[in-house]
């Protein structure tokens, strides 16, 4: 099938979703398994405070708030939990707190209207900012920023989420202390998809079973092999307790022609592999071997590449042993947890 296909299903029992663009998986979403997701905003208890920030009691769990270096232990904070737990270790927080809609983000604390950049147009940035100014007229305690989903959407429909979110602001500031609670929870898989995924024109689907049905659940399968095919060799991705080590193999051509295709072929295809196994953290690339010369090359495809990609990645550059590293935010469960 053309364009863009969401389908809501479960896989293994929990909550998951799956983007399909032009029939082929791009994105896979499944239920964090934990109440200390990232997004969930909490009221904590300061546990202790270390050097450079503080531990944090949390309904379920610890986390830890850098820079609450001076907060003294007892005091309630609200805070956010900022990316996946790893196992074992607290879950990293943050106190600017955000609240996310689909069209608009509430930022308390900030000052201002913001557009984003990708809303081209002057007279629909102008309509935009309208629709918010009407809505926010009332309440100037808060940063708002519109986001590009709010392109082509009616303003009523607009001027509903930023009251909503407001509204939600002012109740998760007007409970500042008390014991530890989970004042607004991590959107669910099925959420998150409509929210992040769902636009006009898109083929939403929410049948039980539409995973088999549509080739999904084989698509998935796959995905339990560290090897996915390129069209000239092939990309291993295999996640350790440190890192994630990936290799590019260019197959029976060692030319390094045959390397520089190969490594073009897997940075298009390396944030699709990390989305769907749900990898972040630190990433090593062993590219195949190729001229230095080409490294440029490389690095604006991998750049091109991630900037559709919507989980955070930065480009750290290469390594005295001629890898290539990268930073990836922790926001999703690992398939392999799963699977």
């Amino acid at each position: 099938m053309k364009g863009r296909q969401i389908v809501l299903d479960t896989l293994r029992g929990l909550p998951a979703a799956a983007l399909l663009i032009d029939g082929k998986l791009d994105d896979l979403l499944i239920d964090p398994g934990t109440a200390l997701a990232p997004g969930a905003i909490l009221r904590g208890t300061v546990d202790r405070a270390v050097k450079g920030g503080a531990f944090v009691k949390l309904p379920g769990g610890q986390g830890y708030l850098r820079g609450g270096g001076t907060l003294k232990p007892g005091r309630s904070v609200l805070v956010q939990i900022s990316s996946r737990p790893e196992p074992g270790k607290a879950a990293p927080l943050s106190n600017r707190l955000v609240f996310k809609g689909r069209t608009v983000i509430i930022t308390p604390g900030a000052e201002g209207i913001n557009l984003s950049r990708q809303i081209k147009g002057e007279e629909e940035r102008a309509r935009l900012r309208s629709a918010v100014d009407t809505a926010a007229s009332a309440n100037t305690a808060h940063g708002i920023v519109v986001r590009t989903a709010a392109t082509g959407t009616k303003a009523d429909e607009i001027a509903k989420e930023v009251d909503q979110f407001l509204a939600q602001a002012d109740l998760v500031l007007a409970a500042m202390t008390g014991a530890p609670e989970v004042m607004v929870p991590a959107p669910g898989t099925h959420e998150l998809a409509r929210r992040e995924w769902l636009a006009d024109g898109d083929d939403l689907v929410e049948d039980p079973g539409a995973f088999d049905a549509l080739g999904i659940s084989d698509a998935i399968e796959a995905l339990r092999r560290v090897e996915a095919p390129l069209p000239n060799g092939s990309i291993t991705v295999e996640p350790t307790r440190a890192l994630v080590a990936i290799d590019v193999n260019t197959g029976a051509d060692f030319s390094p022609a045959a390397g520089l295709k190969a490594n073009l072929a897997a940075a298009r295809e390396l944030p699709r592999q990390l989305r769907l196994r749900g990898l972040g953290g630190q990433i090593v690339v062993d590219f195949a071997p190729m001229p230095k010369k080409d490294r440029r090359t490389l690095e604006e495809a991998l750049k091109k590449a991630l900037r559709a990609d919507p989980v955070e990645t930065s480009l750290v550059g290469w390594t005295t042993l001629g890898h290539y590293e990268l930073q990836r935010k922790r926001e999703r469960r690992p398939l392999h947890e799963v699977l």
